[in-house]
């Protein structure tokens, strides 16, 4: 089992930025992907980014293309999630999450085995 922890959420004006970590511990030998996921009220959980940990792939849904990037620190056992130009409708509550398999869909959530608590991002306009 690994147990993932967020950090980095908080409230942040239109057009600034945040920096959300994940750390893994527990059994992340055999990791192959983390992804973040976010829930706004009222809404599902979404995908947002996820990156493949051995290679450093990052995948991104679209309407955070350009501006979050998705990165790793292997020696930490860490994701990072960096979003810059946020915008108020990127307020919700953000999720890591994290997979073994090499056969999930990266943007289901399904396919992730283990979750964080969450942490909040408020973007106010």
């Amino acid at each position: 089992q690994v147990q993932l922890v967020e950090s980095g959420g908080g409230l942040v004006q239109a057009g600034g930025s945040l920096r959300l970590s994940c750390a893994a511990s527990g059994r992340t030998f055999d990791l192959y992907r983390m992804g973040w996921f976010r829930q706004a009220p009222g809404k599902e959980r979404e995908f947002v980014a996820a990156i493949t940990w051995s290679s450093g792939r990052g995948y991104y849904a679209d309407f955070v293309k350009g501006r979050f990037t998705i990165s790793r620190d292997n020696a930490k056992n860490t994701v990072y999630l960096q979003g810059n130009s946020l915008k108020p409708e990127d307020t919700g509550v953000y999720y890591c999450a994290a997979t073994r398999s090499a056969f999930s869909v990266y943007a289901r959530a399904v396919g992730y085995d283990s979750w964080g608590q969450g942490t909040q991002v408020t973007v106010s306009s």
